[in-house]
């Protein structure tokens, strides 16, 4: 097995286009990390300079304790798993899992022995004599996987490898691959735009945007601790709700309040303790964050009336084991995207919260909402980064 190191690694295209800034990321041996991010982020290529399909700009690529910036994909010791499954039509499944290792030469009775654990792995035994033609998507990509694995290689490269599988059978496969990663103990780097496949399978996750690395951690410390409002809205599902706030903090710091538009919460000392930097933003603005499982129907919680608000619910999405409430307050929403863009929607400002499904709130109510202030996130305005020390 090995590590994979990119040390200060960029891509600039010949048009000038940078797609990666200085990355550097370090991969553990037997670690599954997962690069995610939007659209167009840099992450497939990221992973396309590992595997020496792109070349490097500039930076140094390890493999092992190998450099490998000059090295030809096929002596890499990789093997990557595409989005398409790549499989020939003609050939059976056997012979599509084996044959990387028909062009490598491999002995016959050692590949079949590779190809027939690989299929056990699997469960792929009852479909060796098939064509792909014949195979479900899911089996498909188990096809694709028995391919990597036959090549016992050091690393695993994956490409959005689910994202032509419908909702139901992504779950099974996110699982089933995960869970065959640590049986096999491979190194494995797993490129996705969907932050609940980055959350559940990565034993680190990180966060590209523009190309530029925003923060890599394991997946619960994201979700608790994101670096900055740009993660923050990204990690999570409905996204954290993100609001311009008056932050004043007590004379004696045994507390602060924090305005949101022609409201008001109170902020406990456990919090301020928390996060001591935040007296220092004491008369100033903050981006105030709350996630909408940190909210709840006032009549269900247990929370002193000034951490509620009120607000005029707009919609009611019922899920079963638990209800999403779209409201509207005055205070002025953050864009997680855009740096500079803090936009008053004055009367109009959705909030998403995920309440109990007991809350009988419907259309049209107005609405008391308790919020978990322990939970609030705090970011600098101007340098979008969290509030903490």
């Amino acid at each position: 097995m090995a590590t994979i190191n990119l040390d200060n690694v960029n891509k600039i295209y010949p048009n000038g286009f940078q797609a990666i800034h200085d990355l550097s990321l370090d991969i553990a041996d037997k670690e599954f990390l997962v690069l995610v991010g939007p659209s167009g982020c840099g992450k497939s290529t990221a992973l396309r300079m590992v595997a020496g399909l792109e070349d490097i700009s500039s930076g140094e690529l390890r493999i092992g304790d190998r450099l490998v910036n000059d090295v030809e994909p096929k002596d890499r010791d990789i093997a990557m798993v595409f989005q398409n499954y790549a499989l020939y039509p003609h050939m059976s499944v056997y012979d599509n899992i084996g044959f990387a290792l028909k062009l490598a030469k491999v002995p016959k009775r050692e590949a079949d022995r590779r190809i027939r654990e690989a299929s056990r792995i699997l469960e792929l035994d009852a479909q060796l004599d098939k064509k792909p033609g014949q195979l479900s998507g899911g089996q498909r990509q188990r096809v694709a996987m028995g391919r990597a694995i036959v090549r016992e290689p050091a690393a695993f490269l994956m490409d959005e490898p689910l994202s032509n599988l419908d909702a139901k059978l992504r779950v099974q496969m996110r699982a089933e691959i995960a869970q065959l990663q640590r049986e096999l103990g491979v190194t494995t780097m797993y490129v996705t735009h969907d932050q609940i496949e980055a959350m559940t399978m990565g034993d680190r996750v990180a966060v590209l945007k523009d190309g530029i690395l925003q923060q890599v951690d394991a997946p619960q410390q994201l979700y608790d601790r994101p670096r900055n409002v740009f993660v923050a809205a990204f990690i999570g599902s409905p996204s954290m709700n993100l609001f311009e706030g008056d932050l004043t903090v007590d004379d004696d710091r045994s507390g602060a309040v924090v305005t949101l538009g022609s409201q008001s919460i109170s902020i406990p000392p456990t919090v301020l303790a928390a996060r001591p930097a935040l007296v220092d933003f004491d008369g100033s603005s903050v981006i105030f964050g709350v996630r909408p499982e940190d909210m709840e129907d006032a009549a269900l919680a247990d929370r002193p009336d000034d951490q509620c608000f009120n607000a005029d619910v707009n919609l009611v999405e019922a899920l079963g084991a638990d209800i999403l409430v779209h409201f509207e307050t005055d205070a002025a929403l953050v864009d997680s995207g855009d740096p500079d863009a803090i936009v008053d929607i004055a009367e109009s400002s959705l909030i998403v919260a995920r309440f109990h499904p007991r809350s009988g709130v419907a259309h049209t109510h107005r609405v008391r909402v308790a919020v978990d202030t322990e939970r609030i996130n705090f970011f600098d305005p101007d340098s979008r980064l969290a509030i903490w020390d």
